[in-house]
């Protein structure tokens, strides 16, 4: 029997895109064919990646989360791998649930397998320019110092970074350098990332302002990453702290970013997050049917 048409939505933010799968019961079983298949760009949908938004009482994963927000956000790779945290899916998924009135504007706490983020949507008004925010934390510094990044026949040393998921962070005086980024930099030690890494490139264009390239893990290189733009501030940061600043601009190649830093080193993310188009799709056990009906967002 073929199963009940399922609802999607895709969206983006700063041209970092997703699929959005409401499954509030949990009972949807994306295994990492029906991901790759959704996530293709020339066969399917086309996306950087999956957001599964899960109740946290149905989410194995959040159960211990239920307390401090509603809903989980399961992401995945386009590889079909999970993923713990993105810093402009997040701030999608909270656009998809204000939008679709599954959550009230304002404060909204997401679980995520990193923890509880919290987001922030204002109330619709003639100001609001579409932008979401989002408390990403303090980055850690894991080590170990001999991080090297290896990338267009050209070797970097790198600053290992965590904000949530495990970036290597190189700093250039050109983002061309880095080439084409069409192959995965390698990162060594490999020890250092046994789940892998995203790479970022970041080049310093002026007082709080950075210009951002990320290979991730998983995908590619995308057109904005948020945990890519925190993890670049906090290189910027530790390689001259007497010119850090408490705010920056990071230029992407899908627009910019924005982030607030505290002087405790936590940061908070602010950037554009749209739905762009809604629909259903028939998904199966092993892969996902391309018969799909969709809505175009205003």
């Amino acid at each position: 029997m073929t199963p009940p048409p399922h609802p999607f939505a895709k969206g983006h933010g700063a041209g970092n895109d997703f699929i959005v799968l409401p499954d509030p019961t949990g009972r949807l079983r994306l295994t990492a064919e029906m991901v790759r298949s959704l996530c293709d760009r020339r066969t399917g949908i086309g996306a950087d990646g999956i957001l599964r938004a899960v109740h946290t009482t149905a989410a194995p994963e959040a159960t211990g989360m239920a307390g401090e927000a509603e809903w989980f956000m399961d992401y995945r790779n386009p590889d079909g791998s999970t993923g713990a945290m993105c810093g402009n899916g997040i701030r999608v998924l909270a656009r998809y649930l204000v939008d679709t009135g599954l959550s009230p504007a304002g404060a909204l706490p997401i679980a995520t397998r990193a923890g509880t983020r919290h987001v922030h949507i204002p109330h619709p008004s003639p100001r609001f320019r579409g932008e979401v925010t989002v408390k990403m934390g303090r980055p850690l510094l894991p080590g170990p110092d001999n991080i090297t990044v290896t990338a267009a026949g050209r070797t970097w040393p790198a600053l290992h970074v965590d904000m949530g998921n495990p970036h290597a962070v190189v700093l250039l005086k050109d983002l061309d350098q880095a080439g084409d980024l069409t192959t995965a930099p390698a990162a060594t030690p490999a020890d250092a990332f046994p789940h892998g890494v995203s790479v970022g490139f970041a080049v310093l264009r002026g007082p709080g302002r950075i210009g951002l390239r990320v290979h991730e893990r998983g995908t590619g290189e995308t057109r904005a990453c948020g945990t890519g733009a925190c993890a670049a501030i906090a290189a910027v940061r530790t390689a001259d702290r007497t010119a850090a600043a408490d705010s920056y601009l990071i230029d992407a190649p899908g627009g910019r970013l924005r982030v607030a830093v505290l002087p405790d080193d936590t940061m908070y993310l602010t950037g554009p997050a749209a739905i762009v188009a809604q629909g259903t799709l028939h998904l199966t056990t092993l892969t996902a049917d391309m018969d799909t009906s969709v809505t175009v967002a205003a």
